[in-house]
């Protein structure tokens, strides 16, 4: 039996390190972009600069899937060799089948597993798998981190301004209207998750007042936050200038930079810039 008897299980759209990933022996469950006929891992087959240069150069907009069913189990599957838990904790349901896909996985093996709904993605994820394998390495037992652990969804913050309304209007994240009347008044919309679906949040008329905006989301939290990263979508330039406006405000926060892994970054567009947070 592994040392560690907890397995820890997340997906791709978790910023995670290569590092911390091999360290602490972390499942990855790549998820799919689809290019025409062509499926891609994301992190695996496609990274995030490739996968953005061959956005731009596409009339069609690729599509997003979750593992298969198989895909799943065989990881379920190798995991009840070595292991006496799994915790499993994945991008919001509402963005692909993952969650539901690592539920079914268990019930197939037998394995005991506790199964979360992050109820978002990408940095607020990684650092709820983050604060929980730091929960075992205190000495806490299973229980005593799933009882923890419940609690971090509530806690986690994105906000996101769009580069393009195109794909979230397919998507059905803002009507046809609204797609039209932004776009005809040079409109930046902001986008928040809650309860794990982005919802129309503001209507504002550049970045600098999307900024604005989300520093105000920041400021009814602040004491509850100590990282916060600015997410973008091939939009490293925008993202460096947030960030040094934002460190000059925030200096007691730490700052970073993430750019929005394949699949998540489909749905929000390139140019979209956003921040995100883990509530303590």
């Amino acid at each position: 039996m592994n040392q560690s008897k907890i397995a820890w299980v997340t997906d791709s759209t978790a910023t995670l390190s290569p590092e911390f990933i091999k360290q602490h022996h972390i499942y990855v469950v790549p998820l799919y972009v689809i290019f025409g006929e062509t499926a891609y891992r994301e992190n695996v087959d496609i990274k995030s600069e490739a996968f953005y240069k061959k956005l731009a150069s596409v009339k069609e907009l690729p599509k997003t899937s979750q593992p298969s069913p198989g895909e799943m189990i065989e990881i379920f599957k190798e995991i009840k060799k070595n292991y006496d838990h799994v915790i499993a904790i994945h991008v919001t349901g509402s963005l692909t089948g993952a969650y539901s896909g690592a539920i079914s996985a268990a019930k197939e093996t037998g394995v005991d597993a506790f199964v979360l709904d992050s109820q978002i993605g990408s940095f607020p994820l990684g650092k709820m798998v983050e604060r929980a394998v730091a929960l075992e390495q205190q000495g806490k037992t299973f229980d005593e981190i799933v009882s923890v652990i419940k609690t971090l969804p509530a806690k986690g913050r994105l906000f996101l301004t769009p580069g393009s309304l195109e794909q979230l209007h397919k998507g059905g994240r803002v009507t046809g209207t609204q797609t039209v009347i932004a776009t005809l008044l040079n409109m930046k919309v902001v986008l928040k998750f809650d309860k794990g679906k982005a919802i129309l949040s503001d209507k504002v008329r550049s970045h600098k007042r999307a900024i604005a905006k989300m520093v105000e989301y920041l400021e009814t939290e602040i004491d509850h936050v100590s990282e916060v990263t600015v997410i973008h979508a091939d939009n490293l330039t925008e993202a460096t200038h947030w960030k040094s406006i934002l460190q000059k405000q925030f200096p007691d926060i730490a700052f970073y930079i993430t750019e929005l892994s394949p699949v998540p970054g489909t749905h929000a567009g390139r140019g979209t810039v956003g921040l995100a947070w883990l509530g303590e």
